[in-house]
């Protein structure tokens, strides 16, 4: 453990130095995110001018949840790129080869060889509004269920990257540029509203199938309204353990089933 720590930081750091280095594309690049965040703040905004409230929900109460699902998803996204990219850059290009040369845990390699930096503003603004939605709504929390949020949030994260490992890890068998990981990736911002306003097909889908509403809705809506979802929020460290033990596992069984290009 302490030698992929140190390996852990190191890689942080030479990337971090290599992404400063061209310090202009950085702040256009985490502005560009941002902006993309602050679009989805403004159409919450524009649905509420004609709406008072959606399935219930206030207008605030909605931001918060909005708010909150860009913390987990800002961590995802910082340490997703290589996931979004393997089939096409690891299995097409044979530039896994590569990575079982070095006598590193290849998985470790995928996911900490580069850093998508610019997503962190995301997950800053995403604590701002959930602050300042806590004091317009006048939330009773005390540390403890703050503490609960920060550890869900983490959580949530964790279930993304191991969804997506999952998803990723089927390229080992279908060799396909695109993988099935972006269309996949395009249902994510379905977990940030609330569960109510969809179906009971989608519910489920988004609570059991592909879980992304427990990586950011059922916590948020924990802090919110405790007595309806405080059942989902506990439930969620066994999801994320089930979904990451089954990610690791298909991971492990698709670097076995691994054939080089020969290239």
């Amino acid at each position: 453990m302490k030698r992929y720590l140190k390996l852990l930081s190191q890689y942080f750091v030479q990337y971090a130095k290599v992404r400063m280095a061209y310090r202009w594309d950085f702040v256009l690049s985490t502005l560009t995110m941002a902006m993309a965040s602050v679009f989805g703040l403004a159409f919450i905004y524009l649905m509420f001018a004609k709406l008072p409230s959606l399935a219930g929900w206030t207008f605030y109460e909605i931001v918060l949840l909005y708010g909150f699902s860009l913390i987990p998803l800002s961590i995802f996204n910082m340490l997703s790129i290589n996931l979004y990219y393997f089939s096409d850059n690891y299995i097409v290009q044979g530039k896994f080869d590569r990575v079982l040369l070095r006598p590193v845990d290849t998985l470790f390699q995928i996911l900490f060889e580069q850093f998508r930096l610019e997503s962190l503003g995301d997950g800053v603004i995403g604590v701002g509004l959930v602050i300042y939605c806590s004091f317009r709504l006048h939330l009773d929390a005390d540390v403890l269920d703050w503490m609960i949020l920060g550890f869900s949030a983490l959580c949530g994260a964790t279930l993304y990257i191991s969804i997506f490992l999952i998803l990723t890890s089927v390229s080992f068998w279908m060799e396909d540029r695109v993988g099935v990981m972006p269309p996949v990736y395009n249902l994510v911002a379905f977990g940030r509203y609330p569960l109510d306003i969809y179906n009971g097909a989608v519910r489920f889908l988004l609570s059991w199938v592909l879980p992304f509403g427990f990586a950011t809705f059922y916590p948020a809506a924990n802090l919110l309204r405790p007595h309806n979802y405080g059942m989902y929020a506990w439930i969620l460290p066994i999801i994320t353990s089930c979904f990451l033990a089954i990610g690791i596992f298909t991971w492990r069984r698709g670097v076995r089933n691994y054939s080089s290009t020969g290239s």
